[in-house]
């Protein structure tokens, strides 16, 4: 039987530094050890998690591996190497006003080198010129400046806050509310 290798170089999934992949069972362990990061977890709008463990996460793996699409699709990012560093989702899809959402995260030892711009660009390119969509609207918290930093680098346009709206760490956080538009991503690809 002859092995498989792979050819990315024309695959949609790939971007410059990452490429998006189904989750799958094997991960289960990376997925707990990133739920051992609260700091983190907060960051993203989780919270803190109730206790899990690599069982539970298998679970929740059989429910979400394969990119299913029940209203989220959920990605693991990896390098292009193979090396899983993070996660990406698409969310918040609504066909009627052509609008849809997403979410991302680097693990604590992969940051500051690209990885989430690079993912979110191809979500972007998916929700675009793939699904139809007129704009992408996204969310941070006001103390989340990585997430801020991306949003600039990727040209998404600050629209708003609304202030004092989530809670975590025994204190109110501001949300800063991000936009893109088609065009606004057309001219940032043709550029």
């Amino acid at each position: 039987m002859t092995a498989l290798t792979p050819d990315y170089s024309r695959y949609f999934w790939q971007g410059e530094r990452t490429r998006l992949r189904p989750w799958q069972l094997e991960d289960a362990g990376l997925r707990f050890m990133a739920s051992l990061d609260s700091p983190t977890r907060q960051l993203h709008q989780d919270g803190i998690e109730l206790p899990t463990s690599v069982e539970l996460q298998k679970e929740w793996l059989e429910k979400a591996a394969g990119c299913k699409d029940d209203g989220m699709i959920r990605f693991a990012m990896e390098t292009l190497d193979g090396v899983t560093v993070g996660w990406a989702t698409l969310h918040s899809r609504d066909q009627k006003n052509g609008t849809f959402g997403f979410g991302v995260a680097v693990y604590r030892d992969y940051r500051g080198q690209g990885y989430a711009v690079d993912a979110v660009g191809i979500l972007l390119k998916y929700g675009f010129w793939e699904q139809r969509y007129q704009k992408c609207n996204s969310v941070c918290f006001h103390t989340n400046e990585a997430s801020i930093r991306m949003h600039e680098k990727l040209g998404f346009i600050e629209e708003g806050r609304i202030r004092r709206n989530c809670f975590f760490n025994g204190q109110y956080h501001d949300d800063v509310l991000f936009g893109m538009t088609r065009e606004e991503f057309d001219e940032r690809m043709n550029s």
